[in-house]
C-alpha cells in the first residue's frame, strides 16, 4: 500500500480539530510533539518531510509511550489513543480523493505490510488496515443508503 492513494504518506489535505493536514503521515508525526504550534507545523507538511521532522522524537515518545494533541497526553495503548485516531480516519474519510480510493478497493482485502510493535509506531499497520477497513464499511453502507432512498419527484408545472 505504500505508493497507492491509501498511503499514509499520500497528500490528502484534511482538516482536524481545525488543523489543515496535508496528508495522515503528517498529522501522526505530529501526535510525537507536545507543543500544538510544532504540531500544526508539522501537519502542513506532507508525509515523508513531517516523518524527518519528528525522527528526534522518536525516542521520547517511544519511552514514555506517551503522544500529544491539542495540549492532551494520550498512553499510546490507551482507549482514549484508539478514539483520538478513529476520529483522524473520521476526518480523513471526508476528502473525496481518498474516499474514491477507498471505495475502488470494494471489498478486497487490506493488506499492510507494516509489521512494528505498538509500542514502536504511532499507528501499526494492523491499526491502519483496521480504520480503513470500518472507514470503507461506513462509506459502503452510507452508498447503500442513498441508493436505496426513494428519489423525491419534483414539482412539474
Amino acid at each position: 500500500m505504500s505508493d497507492s492513494k491509501l498511503s499514509k504518506n499520500y497528500p490528502h489535505i484534511f482538516s482536524f480539530d481545525g488543523v489543515e493536514c496535508a496528508s495522515l503521515q503528517s498529522l501522526l508525526q505530529a501526535f510525537k510533539f507536545k507543543n500544538p504550534e510544532v504540531q500544526e507545523y508539522v501537519c502542513k507538511h506532507v508525509g515523508i518531510f513531517a516523518k524527518r521532522r519528528a525522527k528526534k522524537r522518536n525516542k521520547v515518545w517511544k519511552e514514555q509511550q506517551k503522544l500529544w494533541w491539542k495540549d492532551l497526553a494520550y498512553n499510546r495503548d490507551s482507549a482514549e489513543y484508539q478514539k483520538l485516531i478513529e476520529r483522524v480516519f473520521e476526518a480523513l474519510s471526508k476528502n473525496q480523493d481518498f474516499r474514491n480510493a477507498l471505495l475502488a478497493t470494494d471489498n478486497e482485502p487490506l493488506v499492510c505490510t507494516q509489521i512494528r510493535p505498538i509500542k514502536r509506531s504511532v499507528l501499526s499497520g494492523n491499526e491502519f488496515c483496521v480504520q480503513l477497513a470500518i472507514v470503507r464499511e461506513k462509506l459502503h453502507a452510507e452508498t447503500h443508503r442513498k441508493a436505496t432512498q426513494p428519489k423525491k419527484e419534483g414539482y412539474v408545472g
